[in-house]
């Protein structure tokens, strides 16, 4: 079946054969765009051979990917001040800013290899770049070394993040997605649950190292399940003629503008003010450049890495607009209550840990709940909705938190932002997805992974310009002496509080409490935010098809042989 015999996807988008040449008269077609949301965006039904062996190995090389994600997620933070103190560092954000940077500057870059390679190819380049990133940060002897380590790690992870939505979009229909996003939702409960325990046990046996090193057997486990067991069709055309087909400006534009806007993101409040020119000048040219970029992409290439048709409706934006705030709400309970606990209860990384199980372990269990009334009740907007509300409440209780808080109520009131960000983390794929043809799954989902990196870059310099500039004000010039580098120093040297003298400890105690109080009051008005905007997304039908143009090879020589069959019946029966 051919995305041409659908009229409605046709006037929608280029309807391209496996060389990825559009066809004409999809392309005279796109000059007629109204709406997106104006009619049904559905590709042609998934193919009816049941779903073997290939099919269930390729879902279990994503589970490992996400696992690898999760786990990376987790279990750094809890161990990032043991990390920063062993290789005598003060520039701890860079240690994740440089992952962030990365992905996030070449998600768009893998999306469009994924339409121009195929999915086998891309795929396997973002796994030997994350190896190779990991066995870099696990050989780190000094700083430098580590963020190098970091930045070619989060190229590869970006790219595997990108390429599993992807790829699971080619298997399975939107309206089947919330059944596969809580199985996959069961794996990242089970990485984000033992990240911090495993991040706390490596950072306090002095073994940290091996933080990354795991990640080497697990990437070669994935791959070795890519090359043998992905059978997705491949585009067929030479090697010249893809590289022919690559937006090689597009993406040198969004490279550097991300790259350069995510430098300026990391350095504002921190090492630099935000008022020099060391923060102003790459925060400027960044989003100037992906205001060029966007101009440029829906005017000029012909194959875009971001076409015009993905933001061409409300829906759609309200979806990509949510899933760039809610990371920043979620991921800042995985990264700074691990920080709160050390700082304020002397708890070990690996006692830190223990304390966020409640979070980590239950988030994919709502993860699981929120994909399956997806999946019975075929809507998606009252759940993003109540989602939020929970989100709002739940950061506006963890603003409460004091230094001496009781643990129980310590460890409990983070619990409802798993609540909230278990329904919303991954439900806001539908009001991306919901609008638009299925033939555009891969720049959509590149530029969903896009935003959703983009955003950890926000929630680390949002939380560490408040915590270095909160820190800053509440601590006397006497205790920020004993801190090398002054305030943003007190972060990297955690685990020394409890050798202070006891008054000095308290007042560092109180000013990390209150900084991180003053985190939780900025995440309430985001989540708010990110309520508002979603009132403005429609209530859309999920789709029932995939786009042929790719999908497992086996059920394409499966419909293959039944066609022959019965074209062979129809001789005989004339006969």
């Amino acid at each position: 079946m051919s995305l041409e015999k659908d009229p409605a996807t046709k006037s929608l988008t280029d309807v391209r054969s496996m060389d990825g040449r559009p066809s004409n008269s999809a392309s005279q077609s796109t000059t007629r765009i109204q709406s997106a949301e104006n009619v049904n965006p559905s590709g042609p039904p998934p193919p009816d051979a049941k779903r073997g062996f290939f099919f269930i190995m390729v879902l279990v090389s994503l589970c490992i990917s996400l696992f690898l994600s999760a786990l990376e997620l987790t279990s750094v933070p809890v161990a990032l001040p043991t990390i920063t103190d062993q290789l005598h560092g003060t520039d701890f954000v860079w240690v994740t800013s440089a992952y962030a940077l990365a992905a996030t500057s070449l998600i768009p870059a893998m999306g469009g290899l994924a339409e121009i390679f195929g999915r086998k190819f891309s795929t396997l380049l973002s796994l030997a770049l994350f190896a190779v990133g990991s066995a870099v940060c696990g050989a780190a002897h000094n700083m430098n070394m580590l963020i190098a380590g970091r930045a070619v790690q989060g190229a590869g992870g970006g790219g595997i993040q990108a390429l599993s939505m992807i790829i699971l979009s080619d298997l399975v229909s939107l309206k089947e997605r919330g059944t596969y996003n809580g199985l996959l939702g069961l794996v990242w409960s089970v990485a984000t649950a033992i990240g911090p325990l495993i991040g706390g046990a490596f950072a306090k046996s002095g073994n940290w190292r091996w933080l990354f090193y795991l990640n080497l057997p697990l990437t070669g486990v994935v791959a070795f399940i890519v090359v043998t067991c992905l059978k997705l069709k491949t585009p067929r055309s030479t090697f010249r003629e893809k590289m022919g087909r690559i937006d090689w400006i597009g993406n040198i534009i969004i490279t550097g503008s991300a790259s350069s806007a995510v430098l300026g993101l990391t350095t504002g409040g921190v090492t630099h003010p935000w008022t020099s020119a060391q923060t102003l000048v790459p925060l400027i040219i960044g989003f100037v450049g992906m205001f060029c970029f966007a101009i440029y992409e829906f005017n000029i290439p012909k194959e875009p890495i971001m076409p015009f048709l993905l933001v061409s409706n409300r829906t759609s934006i309200s979806g990509y607009m949510q899933t760039f705030l809610v990371p920043i709400v979620v991921l800042s309970v995985l990264f700074w209550e691990p920080t709160y606990y050390q700082a304020c209860f002397d708890a070990s990384p690996i006692r830190a840990g223990v304390l966020l199980l409640p979070v980590s372990a239950s988030i994919g269990f709502f993860i699981i709940i929120s994909g399956a009334s997806v999946a019975i009740t075929k809507i998606y907007r009252p759940q993003l909705w109540f989602g939020w509300i929970t989100l709002i409440i739940s950061a506006g209780v963890i603003s409460t938190l004091k230094w001496d808080t009781p643990i129980p109520k310590a460890i409990g009131l983070p619990f409802l932002i798993a609540i909230g960000g278990g329904i919303v983390f991954p439900n806001a794929l539908f009001p991306v997805l919901a609008p638009l043809p299925v033939s555009e799954n891969a720049h959509a989902l590149a530029l969903f992974s896009f935003f959703r990196s983009f955003a950890s870059v926000w929630c680390i310099t949002i939380g560490s310009t408040i915590l270095n500039n909160q820190l800053g004000k509440k601590l006397s010039p006497e205790i920020l002496s004993n801190f090398p580098g002054g305030a943003s120093g007190v972060f990297s040297s955690i685990p020394i509080i409890a050798m202070l003298p006891t008054e000095a400890q308290i007042q560092v105690k109180v000013a990390f409490a209150e900084a991180t109080s003053v985190i939780w009051e900025t995440m309430a008005g985001i989540a708010g935010l990110g309520f508002l905007i979603s009132l403005i997304m429609k209530g859309l039908p999920l789709h029932t098809g995939v786009d042929d143009r790719w999908g497992v090879e086996e059920q394409e020589k499966a419909k293959q042989a039944a066609l022959e069959a019965e074209k062979e019946a129809v001789v005989v029966s004339s006969t």
